[in-house]
């Protein structure tokens, strides 16, 4: 005979929904039920605490559907933002060909040192 597999949800809402199973079956059975057996877990209120608990699960999931909508209307107005900002990078290095330090006036952060490489992070093997 094999051993029985019992898997526990990992989803939350299929956890608050199991919980509720296993509290209506409790209830049901009252004094009859074998989780009344259980000494260290109150299941007094468990019932309260799944449908409060539910409550929050339904507010955290409608606050990340704002918070994915602000995220999309904020990524499609920083998209021009981003384009304007390019535009006037180009306009200023133009209008100061000579003096690209002063594109530093503007809000630009502006290195004059040499470009980092590719090759220069590639570690120079030893000969032994």
């Amino acid at each position: 005979m094999s051993k029985a597999r019992i898997q526990i949800p990992k989803n939350v809402q299929e956890v608050l929904e199991l919980a509720e199973i296993i509290n209506a079956k409790h209830t049901t059975d009252g004094e009859t039920s074998p989780l009344n057996t259980l000494k260290d877990l109150n299941l007094q209120g468990i019932g309260t605490r799944v449908a409060a608990c539910q409550v929050q699960h339904l507010k955290a999931e409608d606050l990340r559907r704002q918070m994915e909508l602000a995220y999309r209307e904020r990524d499609a107005m920083l998209k021009s933002i981003g384009e304007t900002i390019k535009a006037t990078r180009d306009l200023l290095l133009g209008v100061y060909r000579t003096q690209p330090k002063r594109l530093g006036e503007w809000g630009f952060t502006v290195s004059d040192g040499p470009a980092k490489s590719l090759k220069s992070s590639i570690p120079k093997e030893v000969n032994s």
